[in-house]
């Protein structure tokens, strides 16, 4: 898949590209939204391997026209908005909410206006996120994400119910080192048991592990800066 992205602006890594593997671990089907797709390849990923209607939603104009490129260029269908996610008012809801959200907290700064608002929280925050996905999903409806490891406890504090967590599994730059990123699977009135998949170590001594180069084979990408 070609992806366009802007050259002096936020970019893609291997968080969503882990956070696509992870969800195509499930049925995802029908309707399904992306919060905060920055250039779309996260949920242009999910529409070009599995029959889903997608709709992405997009604070920034500038990488809402690059969702709408990468599609067009992808030949994939997809309903953009060009809103703030907290503020639009939905018609309709969503069997999934997919999301590589900004995580970071916003004590931390970017001199860079698109990098900010893509990394860091103040233009998502936590609380209000997870409540506007929970408003949003049909009865049985799942929201598939990923967070900051560290952040982990608050996110399971602050998931609103009926939103329960069912899947786990959590990113670590390398063996002995912490987790640094966590993928999660909530479902709406769900009564099954956590599971905690196998982890990933992206990098096994100075090259990517086997485990990591699966996953960007798997997602075939290509970025061109613009």
């Amino acid at each position: 898949m070609i992806l366009y992205q802007p050259k002096n602006g936020y970019c893609y890594n291997s968080d969503t590209l882990f956070l696509y593997d992870f969800i195509s671990n499930f049925s995802i089907k029908k309707n399904v939204l992306e919060v905060g797709s920055g250039c779309g390849v996260l949920g242009l990923l999910v529409a070009r391997d599995f029959q889903i209607n997608l709709t992405v939603i997009e604070i920034q104009e500038i990488m809402a026209k690059f969702i709408e490129k990468n599609a067009n260029y992808n030949k994939i269908n997809l309903e953009i908005i060009h809103n703030n996610f907290l503020s639009y008012e939905f018609n309709k809801r969503f069997e999934y909410v997919i999301s590589n959200p900004p995580f970071y907290p916003s004590n931390k700064k970017s001199d860079n206006e698109i990098k900010q608002i893509s990394r860091y929280d103040e233009n998502l925050p936590m609380k209000e996120f997870f409540q506007k996905v929970n408003s949003i999903l049909t009865e049985r409806g799942e929201f598939i994400f990923c967070y900051e490891a560290s952040r982990f406890d608050e996110v399971t504090k602050m998931l609103p119910k009926p939103l329960k967590i069912i899947d786990v599994k959590f990113i670590y730059p390398k063996t002995k080192k912490f987790a640094n990123l966590v993928m999660i699977r909530a479902k709406r009135h769900a009564k099954s048991m956590i599971k905690f998949h196998t982890p990933i170590f992206n990098f096994d001594d100075d090259e990517f592990s086997k485990e990591a180069k699966e996953v960007y084979k798997k997602a075939n990408t290509k970025s061109i800066k613009e």
